[in-house]
């Protein structure tokens, strides 16, 4: 049996409340800029909050002709135009045979709520017929099957769904894949679209949503802030991307996932930390050697202590020294996507050296006692940062990135 490859990413695309491509992201990321804004796709009035973090600009004509509208719900065209970005940032030249060997690997949650809405809402209030196309534009997998279909890719091709951990279990899968050699190239991240009235009413009702903004790990938080966009990832072996003079960001080299068994909202921190520690092992890498962590950081009363306190079971008398920021904070809650949005993130702030902060943050919480980087960014050279993801349903999942020096 062949060892394991060593698994790159050589292409970065997004699509998010703080840019429409990857440059302008990481522009107001690193800037400490804020994308949550009042919300302007669907009537606040009848909503309890009133802000979100949506992609401002973005015109769906730019990018897709009418007849390819037909078919695609807000949430797929995010993750086409995010992948489409990817593609190009690799440089990737297409062959019969890798087509047949890469793998494309999506994460979300919702898929098309914005279709859906749309279909109930002309039923129920007028009788109206769905779109014939309803169907298609509002399954979870479109994106997936678009973007194989856009790139003519023939191997495997699926959707992960598993709530706020969706993107992130789908990076490590497909990281998985490549780095068995099951797939030569992985094309994955994810999107998500959630602002559908009808949706949104749902998130009113479960009362985690903040009426102002978004302030993680802040004592005088008050919940999450809903985002949306897309975010995906070119993954491939290190050979093969030094073979072919491909720009490296950085190196995936380790994923862990957990599940804590204990409560639908309610997070854990025994199973987050397990998510993290199996992250660690599977990257071969102490503790110690961890400079970042992206946090999962939802601003919720139930989240950040929990996850602070997983952050200390793992690292302990380390996790004094660790650098944490929650850039959920910035581009909002993006569900689904969030881990793929908040990768390329992790992956930005190694390359460039510079920690993205927390944005918001505004007084100390005696409950979350680590440095989360509050409010303006960091210079910092970091070998090793960890991603997090923990979702409703105790579902978590945690990537690990090393640092690229060519």
């Amino acid at each position: 049996m062949s060892a394991p490859r060593r698994v790159v990413i050589t292409g970065m695309g997004a699509v998010t409340a703080l840019g429409r491509n990857v440059a302008e992201f990481w522009d107001a990321l690193a800037a400490g800029r804020s994308g949550i804004r009042p919300l302007e796709t669907v009537d606040r009035s009848r909503l309890r909050f009133e802000n979100g973090a949506e992609v401002r600009g973005y015109d769906p004509a730019g990018h897709f002709s009418d007849k390819e509208l037909d078919l695609l719900d807000r949430f797929a065209q995010f993750g086409l135009v995010a992948a489409r970005e990817a593609v190009k940032d690799a440089g990737v030249e297409w062959t019969r045979d890798l087509r047949e060997r890469t793998c494309v690997v999506t994460g979300s949650c919702l898929g098309g709520k914005i279709s859906e809405d749309e279909a109930f809402g002309g039923f129920y209030a007028e009788g109206r017929r769905a779109h014939p196309l309803a169907i298609p534009r509002a399954m979870s997998n479109a994106a997936a099957s678009h973007i194989s279909m856009e790139f003519g890719i023939l191997g495997p091709t699926y959707n992960v769904s598993t709530a706020c951990a969706s993107a992130t279990h789908a990076i490590g899968q497909a990281f998985a894949l490549v780095r068995s050699g099951a797939a030569e190239l992985a094309l994955t991240g994810g999107c998500e679209a959630p602002f559908a009235l009808g949706h949104l009413k749902k998130w009113e009702a479960l009362r985690v949503v903040a009426p102002d903004t978004c302030r993680p790990f802040s004592k005088d938080r008050r919940g999450m802030i809903l985002g949306e966009g897309g975010a995906m990832l070119v993954l491939e072996p290190l050979d093969a991307a030094l073979a072919r003079g491909a720009r490296v960001h950085a190196e995936v080299v380790g994923f862990g996932m957990s599940a804590d068994a204990h409560h639908v909202t309610q997070p854990l921190a025994e199973g987050a930390a397990r998510a993290v520690a199996a992250a660690l092992r599977d990257a071969d890498v102490r503790p110690e050697q961890v400079g970042y962590v992206n946090a999962h950081g939802t601003a919720t009363a139930a989240n950040d202590p929990a996850e602070t306190e997983a952050l200390r079971l793992v690292f302990r008398e380390h996790a004094a020294r660790l650098a944490v920021s929650s850039t959920k904070s910035m581009h909002g809650h993006a569900l689904g996507a969030a881990g793929a949005i908040e990768a390329v993130a992790t992956a930005l702030a190694l390359r460039e050296k510079l920690l993205p902060p927390t944005a918001n943050y505004s007084e100390p919480d005696p409950a979350c006692d680590l440095d989360y980087i509050p409010n303006e960014a960091r210079a910092a050279e970091v070998g090793y940062a960890v991603s997090n993801s923990f979702a409703f349903g105790g579902l978590n999942g945690v990537l690990v990135l090393k640092r690229w020096d060519s």
